[in-house]
């Protein structure tokens, strides 16, 4: 896919687009990670699909955004609103992984142009940020060069693996050279280390973050929710919960995954979001 870029009012954002004339995919990544996130699931949907992949400013990002850039949680949600503002992208399915900031852009009353939902294993309710890696990454954040040393250790290849790293957001190690890709910015960029960091203490209380699970129950268009049945980092509960609160939400669980089913189980995860776009049976 060809490497583009929109000017916003945070930054300028990376995307990519694989164009065509089939029904519009908007594909959401998470944390100190990048698009490439969706690499096999985007071969797989195209060319009858057409995937739109923005690199949204959560570490993975290598152009700054702006020094007084919002970057709260709600911040980088509103950011999502405005890039399908300026890609004039309406009637999208928009598909999220990891980041869970997506229920705030509906809770937010900017759903307008999200015509399906798919919401797979990601954080929701008060899981902000999520599990024993997120806890270990908003205790790097607080301290003075805590975000620098804690991803500089991860150049070591089996320190990824950890639990309290990225050990348990995939079963199998994601490809060596994609990984580096997504450290890079936050290994050489102080600046990218400054959004992150206003990413990670921009989570707002846990009243608020029900809130926005919560709006959920007025989203009356179709919702999947895929969640990986192992998930170790994603609550397997919170599917259920999220797809009882969606009018017109169905669970499918995936097998042999963690948090990054992109990663671990692209395949069938495309399978559902070419069933669930094209008006057929999201099952596994």
């Amino acid at each position: 896919m060809p490497h583009l870029e929109v000017e916003l009012s945070a930054g300028t954002v990376e995307y990519e687009d694989t164009g065509g004339e089939g029904p519009v995919a908007v594909l959401l990544h998470g944390v100190a990670m990048n698009g490439s996130l969706w690499r096999d699931v985007v071969a797989a949907l195209s060319p009858g699909i057409r995937c739109v992949v923005p690199t949204l400013p959560l570490g993975g990002h290598r152009r700054a955004m702006r020094p007084d850039a919002d970057l709260s949680v709600l911040g980088v949600a509103r950011l999502v609103a405005e890039f399908l503002e300026r890609l004039d992208l309406t009637d999208v399915t928009l598909a999220m992984n990891d980041w869970g900031g997506a229920q705030a852009l509906i809770a937010d009353g900017r759903a307008q142009r999200i015509g399906r939902l798919v919401i797979t294993s990601c954080e929701a309710f008060e899981n902000f940020p999520p599990g024993l890696p997120g806890r270990n990454l908003r205790m790097a954040a607080k301290l003075p060069g805590g975000l620098n040393a804690a991803f500089k250790l991860l150049k070591v290849e089996p320190l990824r693996r950890l639990p309290i790293t990225w050990g348990w957001m995939t079963k199998r190690p994601v490809d060596r050279k994609v990984m580096d890709a997504w450290f890079q910015p936050l290994w050489t960029s102080p600046e990218i280390r400054r959004d992150l960091r206003k990413y990670v203490l921009g989570v707002p209380p846990v009243d608020e973050l029900l809130r926005w699970a919560d709006a959920l129950r007025a989203f009356d268009r179709p919702a999947l929710v895929a969640w990986a049945s192992e998930d170790r980092v994603m609550p397997p509960e919170h599917g259920l919960r999220l797809a009882g609160l969606l009018p017109h939400g169905s669970l499918v669980e995936i097998p042999d995954s963690y948090t990054l089913i992109p990663e671990d189980q692209p395949g069938p995860l495309a399978d559902l979001i070419r069933a669930f776009v094209l008006g057929g049976a999201a099952t596994a």
